[in-house]
């Protein structure tokens, strides 16, 4: 190869390597690597998306209200769903401390819809199919070409799921949210079948009320 040819082939390579980049905003590709906003952070100034398919800044979303802000992979993943279900049982609890529940995933409210019936929940479910809330909490990971064909032999489809063209996945994460906006306890666990416990939350929120 010439020193032209070379050139162009390096050329040819960074400017992939930039696409790639932007098409993932720089999120890791490990999801032991995410880095999730720490208590005393605020939430981020994000979009998200109601089950009606209305854009809404996620914190107009929470209303000024205390929350407990959760991330989950999405209506297809069956540790999600148990997830979701364990929270409505604890929700009068949780409320009764001053919280309300909002949960957030990439599904496209079609999906929110789905998972909303399946589990029986009274709770409010948002889309974030861009992934843009993901990624400012710092939970965000792109799943790797191999896991994604994996995940197709179960009849998965992320991109479906998502109706975005990226293959991004939140870890499972828990957020404590004050009225102000501001975090005050934050959990998440890159191994996404653990989950916390409907208990360990309940005492969590009760000892920020």
């Amino acid at each position: 190869m010439d020193y032209s040819n070379r050139l162009s082939f390096s050329v040819a390579a960074l400017l992939a390597g930039a696409l790639a980049l932007a098409q993932n905003g720089a999120v890791p590709t490990d999801p032991t690597k995410t880095n999730p906003l720490k208590p005393g952070a605020s939430v981020p100034t994000v979009n998200v998306t109601t089950v009606e398919g209305k854009s809404v800044l996620l914190k107009d979303a929470l209303g000024g209200k205390p929350t407990v802000l959760v991330f989950y992979r999405g209506s297809w993943c069956p540790y999600c769903s148990a997830h979701l279900a364990e929270l409505g049982k604890i929700e009068k609890d949780l409320i009764a401390a001053g919280y309300q529940i909002v949960a957030v995933s990439p599904d496209k409210p079609e999906g929110l819809k789905q998972a909303t019936e399946k589990n029986k929940l009274t709770y409010t479910l948002l889309s974030d199919s861009k992934a843009d809330a993901a990624k400012a909490f710092g939970v965000a990971f792109v799943v790797d070409p191999a896991m994604i064909e994996r995940y197709k032999g179960f009849g998965i489809d992320l991109q479906a799921a998502s109706g975005e063209r990226h293959s991004i996945l939140p870890v499972p994460a828990v957020f404590l949210v004050d009225k102000s906006g501001k975090i005050t306890y934050a959990y998440s666990n890159p191994d996404y079948r653990v989950r916390i416990k409907g208990a360990d939350l309940l005492e969590a929120a009760r000892a920020q009320s």
